[in-house]
């Protein structure tokens, strides 16, 4: 049982020494550039998720087929 409290989430106190280890490893001048490209990183993901969703669903709907009637008038 022990081996699944290592995949559990951390708590309270190890989130503080987290991010204290960030700051002291990066700098308080590196954190705002390194949360950008965070944040630039997960947009791009989601931009081209939802693209290809989009392009899934295009390529499901039924195409219009055309009818095209003989001419029978001779």
């Amino acid at each position: 049982m022990s081996h699944i409290t290592f995949l559990a989430m951390p708590g309270g106190t190890e989130w503080i020494f987290i991010l204290l280890a960030v700051v002291l490893l990066f700098g308080g001048k590196k954190i705002p550039e390194l949360m950008k490209g965070l944040g630039k990183g997960v947009r791009d993901f989601n931009d081209a998720k939802d693209s290809v969703k989009n392009d899934i669903e295009e390529g499901m709907k039924p195409k219009p087929v055309a009818v095209v009637e003989p001419n029978l008038t001779k």
